[in-house]
């Protein structure tokens, strides 16, 4: 049986800074392609900051032509108005993929660390290691990036468990 090769896109969603990782994955090996940040310009109306988020993520799903795509799920924070415009955010960021055609899988924050570090309670900095492991051909990745790759890591890992599965019912 050959391995398909799949190009992930990971979403770290943001407002400020949304990160944005590609990697291929071919069985269970990893290799990146391109990472990176869109940052809308913090002076623009709320409604420009959405749609910049929308065209930039669009233009890297098309620049690397990636196959699925995977979110990271919002972060429930005690001030309800940043935990809404986040929610907004993670919508303009989740519909760029969704439009492009590709499917979006969700993951909660603990499942990627655990995925990608071993333990829910990772900070970024031991994602940040990780992910270099796991991609040294990345180089250093700043953290907004570094979560995005994650995301993707983990979106790999857990389509391959889902395939393995589902082979074991037919």
């Amino acid at each position: 049986m050959t391995n398909v090769t799949t190009r992930i896109l990971g979403l770290d969603p943001g407002l400020r800074r949304t990160g944005w990782g590609v990697i291929e994955s071919e069985g269970s090996r990893l290799r990146w392609i391109a990472h990176g940040v869109v940052t809308p310009p913090e002076k623009a109306p709320f409604s420009e900051r959405l749609l910049h988020l929308l065209i930039e993520v669009g233009a890297v799903c098309r620049a690397h032509a990636c196959d699925e795509a995977a979110i990271e799920e919002v972060f429930v924070n005690m001030n309800g108005a940043s935990t809404l415009k986040l929610g907004q955010a993670r919508a303009a960021v989740m519909l760029a993929p969704a439009q492009a055609g590709l499917s979006v899988a969700e993951y909660a924050p603990t499942l990627v660390k655990k995925a990608v570090v071993g333990a829910g309670q990772a900070d970024k900095s031991q994602i940040a290691f990780m992910v270099k492991r796991l991609l040294p051909s990345a180089g250093d990745v700043k953290a907004d990036a570094a979560d995005a790759l994650a995301i993707a890591i983990t979106h790999a890992h857990h389509r391959r468990m889902l395939s393995v599965n589902m082979r074991g019912v037919a």
